[in-house]
């Protein structure tokens, strides 16, 4: 599939989708608030546009992965967004991790205009995933659409699934979401409980990966973090807002879920009150161990 492919944000993640789009062939236009944050992938061949309008006027498929749903707003439907440069022909597909409730906007917008199309696809896999191609993609939005955006999905990820209608791919990653919080709670205490007991925390991880309770959080998180490494994979403060959004569809399907409220209360805890809002979510362990390195 040949297209012209604009893309928003710049970040841990969109750099890797981006150099993968770019490896894979494709003609790729970005945008980023911080202009000196996309040096990397405009060094790698991508294009700059000067903001979300321009961009959209000049692609086919329009993909945007920011840090918060007010960003999502902002780059959608601001006076420069991608609506205001919006024309027959363009699909949009935004890939950050947001509300259902924005997701169905973005799509009611497109579905107002004569042949613009939009799909919500947030991923999970973490910067390891987004630089290898191997994300899991979570779509909601229309199956003719996402049929033809395929293609440039697998360009980014190994698993790609439409979930239902527009928002489905959010609730997905929500769904996603509430698991991480469970595992990176349980690996966290994990390492406190086994570092308390005196065992090998090396030989801890290699014992826990082996058995019943191996999970990506551990094999990918807990290296690191024996390495003092709390460089973002995924901010604290994005998975933050997640759980946040998570517990708040929640509670408009009338469920409790308290163990995913434990983890907003210590990630709460972890950002709003100790300011490490920009470590990545393995961070969670400096509650325990403030000094470690």
């Amino acid at each position: 599939m040949t297209a012209r492919i604009g893309f928003i944000g710049t970040g841990v993640m969109g750099t890797g989708m981006i150099q993968n789009l770019l490896k894979a062939g494709s003609d790729v236009t970005v945008y980023n608030r911080t202009k000196a944050h996309a040096q990397t992938v405009l060094d790698a061949g991508a294009k700059w546009a000067d903001d979300p309008a321009t961009l959209a006027a000049h692609s086919d498929v329009l993909i945007s992965i920011v840090g918060f749903p007010k960003d999502v707003e902002q780059v959608y439907f601001a006076d420069n967004g991608v609506f205001a440069g919006a024309h027959a022909g363009l699909t949009v597909i935004d890939m950050t991790t947001g509300s259902p409730e924005t997701a169905e906007q973005i799509d009611a917008e497109a579905r107002s205009r004569e042949g613009i199309a939009a799909l919500d696809a947030p991923v999970s896999g973490g910067d390891i995933g987004a630089k290898k191609g191997t994300l899991t993609i979570m779509v909601g939005g229309d199956q003719a659409t996402f049929d033809k955006m395929l293609p440039i999905f697998q360009m980014m990820g190994q698993s790609v699934n439409l979930f239902g209608p527009a928002g489905s791919g959010q609730h997905m990653k929500m769904a996603n979401q509430i698991m991480i919080a469970g595992t990176m709670m349980g690996m966290t205490e994990m390492l406190v409980y086994a570092k308390a007991a005196g065992l090998d925390l090396h030989q801890a991880l290699d014992t826990i990966g082996g058995g019943a309770a191996a999970n990506w959080s551990l094999s990918n998180y807990g290296p690191r973090i024996l390495k003092g490494d709390y460089t973002p994979g995924f901010f604290a403060k994005h998975f933050l807002k997640d759980l946040r959004i998570a517990l708040n569809e929640a509670a408009r399907m009338h469920l409790q879920l308290p163990g995913t409220a434990e983890a907003e209360h210590l990630y709460e805890v972890m950002v709003d009150e100790d300011g490490l809002g920009d470590l990545g979510t393995q961070g969670l362990i400096k509650l325990w161990w403030p000094d470690n390195k």
